[in-house]
């Protein structure tokens, strides 16, 4: 074993993450800083250094773990190649696991569900290496951080204050941007190492920022890596991903245009002359999303306190929203077609525009047919019609602009005040909106792994304005639904 040499450089960043006396470690900030490699490198090293060590190794879907570890010239197998030739580490590909002869063992883990995580409830993690935390919720991280610990293990002196541990990567924007951000980054200084409360899962935590300078190999061998980079599309994805600035993102897609001061307002009777219409993205294993709208026609509209005020025609105002969750973070409340028809009926009378309320854009798949019928078909047999919105090929990216367009104010030189407003009623909206990810691998798009629902049936009804609706006045029509 002495003649078997491994190859498992590590620049001074990645270095002092890797020795830091901290056991509950985010490493990153900026794209290229050698995250992935120090996750490899720490977890053949511990393995060697500590007989019996069973590390567990994630990504958050099994494609991006493939690619990112077990490919490449610094992939796992690459790396451990001598020890595999000389039978001192064995794979078991259909259990993903690299065996070292001290007893030392790698899982290579995915968990793309949160159901998915009662595979992990037995587990006894001695370490816990989560590749790109940003794509993860806080409850499964916490769930998974519950299965660290190490009974009986034997731990060198050298090695006792810091085992068992947790080692985290990640880039700012994804699902979990807002909550890495309050954990680790805005926690304390950089590389300050703190401990945490009992509450909070009682490690030593440390932040240790990393930048692409810190991984010179990537500097020598793609000296172009920085100008692609410059290239992302926008000045905050610039700043995210090549300074790392946890602030620019802040949650992603709307941060930089959504003022809570500005765009959501106190509810007001909406003028007869306007129209009035909802939108809706389906679900039923995920939340569905119900918004109510009232657009603008130019006639003035007086505020409960008696203010007068005049919107350009076409301005949009989320006035009531009905959010079909459980109370669960992306979780749906599981209620048919019908059921929510006849929801939808009750809110619009309890409203006050059920009456006046028209059919507008939802999700075009609620119209796909099985058996000759489809949700909407059945919303339809109960009193709710839709008009299908637009969901061509490229589609997202596009009305995801239009919301953004609408909420800009004196920076749109169309209109010097937003073209969209929420009534402060709208409270799901509140706590959606402004933390919007961008989706990692298109900046233009939103992240659909996060809660995109009500985001859905806002763009929905953006694209349906958007396109020259018939603004008709006519102050007391019925509907059909």
């Amino acid at each position: 074993m002495s003649d078997v040499v491994l190859d498992l450089g590590l620049h001074d960043k990645q270095g002092e993450a890797l020795m830091s006396k901290a056991t509950e470690i985010l490493y990153g900030g900026a794209a290229g800083g050698g995250k992935s490699h120090l996750m490899r490198v720490a977890a053949i090293l511990w393995a060697i250094m500590i007989p019996g060590l069973q590390i567990y190794l994630f990504r958050r879907t099994y494609p991006d773990l493939e690619k990112n570890h077990m490919t490449g010239i610094t992939s796992l197998p690459n790396m451990l190649a001598p020890y595999l030739m000389c039978r001192l580490v064995r794979f078991n590909a259909q259990k993903g696991q690299f065996k070292f002869w001290n007893g030392s063992v790698i899982h290579l883990c995915h968990c793309q569900y949160e159901s998915d995580l009662v595979n992990y409830q037995g587990a006894e993690i001695h370490v816990l290496l989560i590749d790109e935390i940003t794509h993860w919720t806080k409850e499964m991280y916490q769930y998974l951080r519950g299965r660290v610990r190490a009974v009986g293990l034997k731990i060198p002196p050298a090695w006792a204050d810091v085992f068992p541990r947790i080692l985290l990567s990640g880039n700012p924007g994804g699902i979990g941007h807002e909550w890495v951000k309050l954990d680790f980054v805005d926690k304390g200084q950089p590389l300050q190492i703190q401990r945490m409360a009992k509450t909070d899962g009682g490690m030593l935590r440390q932040y240790i920022p990393a930048l692409i300078t810190d991984n010179p190999d990537l500097l020598d061998n793609d000296p172009g890596y920085i100008d692609r980079l410059h290239g992302l599309g926008t000045p905050e994805m610039v700043r995210a991903w090549l300074h790392g600035d946890w602030n620019i993102v802040a949650g992603g897609m709307f941060t930089d245009v959504l003022d809570v001061n500005i765009h959501f307002i106190e509810p007001f009777a909406i003028p007869p002359s306007w129209r009035i219409e909802r939108s809706f993205d389906w679900g039923k294993s995920k939340p569905f999303s119900v918004g109510w709208w009232a657009v603008a026609d130019g006639t003035t509209c007086i505020f409960g306190d008696g203010r007068r005020r005049t919107f350009p025609p076409k301005t949009l105002f989320r006035i009531a929203e009905w959010y079909g969750w459980n109370g669960k973070p992306n979780q749906g409340s599981q209620l048919s077609d019908s059921e929510i028809a006849l929801g939808i009926i009750r809110r619009q009378k309890e409203l006050g525009i059920h009456m006046r309320c028209r059919p507008g854009p939802a999700d075009a798949s609620i119209f796909d047919e099985t058996n000759a019928d489809s949700p909407a078909k059945i919303q339809e047999r109960n009193g709710v019609r839709w008009i299908p919105a637009d969901k061509r090929p490229g589609s997202r990216v596009r009305t995801v602009q239009l919301i953004r367009n609408r909420l800009k104010a004196s920076r749109n030189q169309d209109r010097e005040e937003p073209g969209i407003y929420f009534f402060n009623t709208c409270l799901q909206t509140k706590r959606l909106i402004g933390s919007a990810p961008r989706d990692p691998k298109k900046p233009d798009d939103i992240d659909t792994d996060w809660e995109d629902h009500i985001v859905d049936d806002i763009r929905y009804e953006c694209a349906h304005v958007g396109v020259g609706q018939a603004m008709t006045i006519n102050a007391g029509f019925a509907t059909n639904g």
